[in-house]
């Protein structure tokens, strides 16, 4: 356990990072995960809603008991360890930062319960408000403070401790888009210095990709993909998946430049492949045309009918059922031209140099 004195010097112990598996049993949910990374390391741990992600966040912290497997950090065992013995920092979705308290005291909070004197602790977190840039609010209290100065309190809170584990629940979901842009690269600088393991639990691919070094996708209580961001955004291995990272997904057997779906019709692909793989193109990647196209240069050609349209950014995404079901990215003015409507017959095109396929 780390531990603060009242000249503020703080001895990390060994480090050799986090190595776990959390098997957590919840009435007919089963969490069954392994979870590893170094020093340094920062990883995003995605999936949809009831995947299990925070069940295993709140596993870390000590806050859900484990049914079987271990949790060791530095070598340490913490399976028995209570939630405030951990060397753990943990940063709530709504921060939680108490209400009667200034920033400074709240930043204050842990280095106290630690044992360090009024006047270390608030010398401690002084300087970790000076480090997120809000010394000038070191009095405020809460509610005097914004969505972006709260969430930088509260970080600050959860490292005053000097963790060797920092949890991130959903630490941006409470900010609107202005301010979740400008504290993202905050939160990223400081991840970047942070010398111990961090886990982000999200639901933001972007977030993902900007803060973590390392995605896993958990659904259903399982890890079901890990690996890189770059990784992990061009070869996606379920719908979930293809769809945070804006793919169109298909899996299928390959015999050469022909992917035979295993539910539709073929693709054409440039890669050469045998058995089983997975093809992918985005949106963006798909032409629209109201007759069947002639002397069109795309390999392939599939009759669709529309079955929704909304506004995806600055375009219009449509969602096409029938020979593939797929989605289609274009411009509000190709769609007012194609007279786009639920039920509209269309034909789509897909450039076999703008597929990718993989192996399953």
């Amino acid at each position: 356990m780390s531990t603060i004195r009242d000249d503020v010097r703080v001895t990390a112990p060994d480090a050799q990072g986090l190595d776990a598996r959390l098997v957590v049993d919840r009435g007919s949910f089963r969490l069954d995960i392994a979870l590893s990374a170094a020093p340094g390391d920062v990883v995003a741990l995605l999936g949809p809603n009831g995947a299990g992600k925070t069940t295993a966040l709140r596993a870390l912290a000590g806050l859900v008991p484990l049914s079987a497997g271990h949790l060791r950090l530095d070598g340490t065992a913490l399976e028995r360890t209570p939630p405030e013995s951990r060397p753990v920092g943990v940063v709530f979705q709504d921060y939680l930062l108490f209400p009667h308290l200034t920033a400074l005291d709240n930043v204050a909070f842990g280095p106290r319960c630690l044992g360090a004197s009024k006047t270390a602790a608030r010398a401690l977190a002084a300087e970790w408000l000076e480090r997120m840039g809000l010394a000038a609010h070191a009095g405020a209290k809460p509610r005097r403070l914004s969505g972006g100065q709260a969430q930088r309190v509260a970080v600050a809170r959860a490292l005053a401790t000097n963790p060797r584990l920092l949890l991130l629940d959903e630490p941006l979901a409470a900010l609107d888009a202005r301010t979740r842009l400008e504290v993202r690269a905050q939160l990223r600088r400081h991840l970047a210095d942070f010398e111990a393991v961090a886990v982000l639990v999200t639901h933001d691919p972007l977030d993902a990709m900007v803060l973590a070094d390392r995605l896993v996708v958990v659904e259903d209580g399982r890890i079901v993909q890990e690996g890189g961001p770059s990784d992990i955004a061009r070869h996606p291995r379920t719908d979930y998946i293809a769809q945070l990272v804006g793919l169109n997904l298909y899996r299928g057997r390959a015999d050469g430049h022909t992917v035979r779906l295993d539910t539709g019709p073929a693709i054409t692909t440039t890669e050469i492949l045998t058995g089983p793989v997975f093809v992918a193109f985005p949106p963006s990647a798909v032409t629209l045309h109201r007759d069947r196209p002639t002397g069109t240069s795309a390999r392939n050609l599939w009759r669709c009918e529309v079955a929704g349209l909304e506004t995806h950014g600055d375009q219009i995404r449509a969602d096409l059922g029938g020979e593939l079901p797929l989605a289609a990215d274009l411009t509000t003015v190709a769609a007012a031209e194609l007279d786009l409507h639920p039920g509209a017959t269309v034909w789509a095109t897909v450039k076999a140099t703008q597929t990718h396929a993989y192996p399953a």
